[in-house]
């Protein structure tokens, strides 16, 4: 493999083919980082127009520093990983706070912030201050490990550091933006999961896995884990024009508004006498009728939901729960798009209008 020939032939097709990307208009740290955080685990066709949205709520750093967690995750509604979100929201008011709302450009500073890990800190650094740190991202650990044969379990964080110190001895001082963006341009569009376009790579010359027939068969992976089914109950209590949501505190979904839900065992029969026992008699919400909406399904990186859906209109209330459990809110039913559901709930919603 000729290093040289591999950094000049794949920059060139770089600036030739890249994609027009909003994020690619400016090399401002803060668009950068918006930007970066939003493709993690997402596609780009995804991510564009919620990029563009939030930029326009959210135009400037310290805007998004003022900005309410709940207006987060509203302009974050549907992209899902809302822990992503989450720790943006608290590392640009801690830009705000400790660095006078400029994004940190050297690795020590910029590692600390919530939420930037290896390779944020890498396409933050190479992109917005041209700094010749690697950025290595699912894309890129494919890339290297198909140019080089590397014949070992990327997921395993002691081939990523060994990909990471190949990539720095790439990384051209003249261009490190260019070329990290080329890394990950190459993966996307080229050098892709499956039957990637070996006839068509600008690097395919210097690409050592096409040579020994191995690139289709690389990376190497450690199999997923099987996912978890959770079956579920989801409740939507409604009297008069109010329905009542629950903001959930557990770590999946954190901060997020649903129906009230509660987890039931697989082999359990739904009687009349089971459903009332899903209402809320303890905060004093009574309902006798529970009409089934339909079933529904989500699925998360390691879980699977099965929600069935009920209608309860409510006979009595008897306390005000807002006042016991903070967690609750009676909300008027035209207000419910004020506030930020993850998918499976907003499907749950769409059932509901439905019947």
């Amino acid at each position: 493999m000729n290093k040289s020939n591999l950094v000049e032939s794949l920059l060139a097709w770089f600036y030739r083919e890249k994609r027009d990307l909003p994020w690619r208009k400016s090399k401002n740290p803060y668009h950068v980082w918006v930007s970066e955080i939003m493709l993690q685990q997402t596609r780009v066709d995804t991510v564009i127009p919620y990029y563009e949205r939030f930029m326009s709520s959210f135009p400037t750093l310290s805007d998004l520093a003022n900005a309410s967690e709940e207006e987060v995750l509203k302009h974050w509604e549907g992209l899902g990983y809302y822990s992503r979100a989450r720790n943006l929201h608290a590392a640009v008011k801690e830009v705000v706070a400790k660095y006078g709302g400029v994004v940190p450009s050297e690795e020590e500073e910029i590692s600390k912030l919530k939420g930037i890990g290896p390779y944020t800190k890498g396409a933050i650094l190479s992109i917005a201050y041209d700094k010749p740190v690697p950025a290595v991202d699912g894309n890129v650990l494919r890339v290297i490990s198909r140019l080089f044969a590397i014949e070992k379990d990327i997921a395993k964080q002691s081939v990523r550091k060994e990909i990471e110190a190949i990539v720095q001895t790439l990384i051209p001082k003249e261009d490190p933006s260019g070329f990290n963006q080329a890394l990950m341009e190459l993966g996307a569009l080229i050098c892709v999961p499956r039957s990637p376009k070996c006839s068509i790579c600008p690097v395919q010359e210097e690409c050592v896995g096409k040579e020994q027939g191995k690139a289709d068969k690389l990376p190497i992976k450690n199999v997923k884990e099987k996912k978890r089914d959770v079956d579920l109950i989801t409740m939507i209590f409604q009297q008069d024009e109010k329905v009542l949501i629950h903001q959930r505190n557990e770590a999946l979904l954190k901060g997020l508004w649903e129906y009230p839900s509660w987890e039931k065992s697989k082999e359990e029969q739904l009687t009349a006498d089971r459903l009332s026992s899903f209402s809320l008699s303890s905060f004093g919400i009574y309902a006798e009728q529970f009409h089934y909406l339909g079933k529904i399904e989500h699925i998360f990186s390691h879980l699977r939901w099965k929600i069935e859906v009920y209608f309860a209109p409510v006979e009595e209330i008897t306390e005000n729960i807002e006042e016991k459990d903070a967690s609750y809110r009676w909300v008027d039913i035209k207000d419910l798009e004020h506030y930020p559901f993850p998918v499976p709930h907003q499907k749950v919603r769409n059932l509901w209008k439905k019947r």
